[in-house]
């Protein structure tokens, strides 16, 4: 680095080498740092009056950090939880400076004092026995795409997968023989296994038979992989149609992680050991379990 003054340099070093090389976190995750930094270079340049590749680190002050934590909530309509997310990666940049240019220790200790905004914590959303089996009848089995929808549905209740897991579920991680079961790719790129219904695995048989192991499960009307958008549109579309049948949906916020949700809290009513739950979701803490 010919130059530890300037900004763009550390961001590039912060980018690839400390979230890929040295962190190893997630795509979504790095997308995330990412987007923060996009949205936050233009600004503090703006705010500063100077080219963007011209920056200085210290250019980028607490002064100008606030200014944007406060365009984010004001102008961009951002929740305080989306505000703190911003926030995490502001530190974070702060921090990987700081520890590899003793000058700008000052520099990083007044960026991360900048405070978290206190949130209040939401309720985590479950549907009922009744809301649950509403929900799976909606589809029209009869159809082509109604089979696949009802074994989304399905599928996400019986494994409390993440719609991101789901996304990236290919037909070679599916195991459909005597005991069924799928592998779940999760989060931090840990691996897990999860046993499938009967049911389960006669619906996704039927949707895979003939597929190469590298096809994705789940597929849209011209064959290409669903995204986990595509599965949360499914949900809320099945989800809007069951609300006719139990009026209670209409006061839930039905999406895949609701059915997460749902996975947790049934398994939990009968009696599966609260251990068995972390590692069936794919949780690393027993906390987040707990929750």
């Amino acid at each position: 680095m010919t130059d530890k003054n300037l900004l763009g340099p550390w961001i590039r070093r912060f980018l690839l080498e400390h979230l890929v090389a040295e962190r190893n976190l997630s795509r979504n995750t790095q997308a995330s740092y990412r987007d923060t930094l996009a949205l936050l270079l233009p600004f503090a340049s703006k705010q500063e009056g100077c080219a963007i590749d011209c920056m200085t680190v210290e250019e980028l002050t607490p002064e100008v950090a606030r200014k944007f934590l406060d365009h984010l909530e004001r102008d961009r309509r951002c929740s305080d939880a989306t505000r703190n997310q911003r926030l995490v990666t502001i530190h974070s940049l702060a921090r990987f400076i700081g520890m590899r240019s003793p000058v700008h220790l000052a520099w990083c200790s007044e960026i991360r004092a900048i405070p978290f905004k206190k949130t209040a914590k939401a309720a985590i959303g479950y549907l009922e026995e009744a809301e649950m089996d509403a929900l799976l009848g909606q589809p029209d089995r009869r159809t082509t795409l109604g089979a696949r929808d009802h074994a989304l549905l399905l599928f996400l209740y019986n494994s409390g997968a993440r719609a991101d897991e789901v996304a990236k579920l290919t037909v070679g991680n599916l195991q459909l023989g005597a005991f069924p079961s799928v592998r779940l790719h999760g989060k931090g790129n840990k691996i897990r296994i999860c046993p499938l219904w009967p049911a389960t695995a006669t619906s996704l048989a039927r949707l895979v038979i003939d597929r190469d192991k590298s096809d994705a499960v789940f597929l849209g009307r011209m064959k290409e992989p669903l995204t986990r958008f595509g599965i949360h549109r499914v949900v809320t579309q099945y989800a809007a149609m069951a609300s006719k049948a139990v009026p209670t949906l209409t006061k839930k916020r039905v999406s895949p992680h609701t059915i997460r949700h749902t996975t947790a809290v049934h398994l939990l009513r009968v009696g599966v050991d609260i251990n068995t739950i972390r590692v069936w979701l794919g949780h690393v803490s027993l906390d987040t379990t707990h929750i």
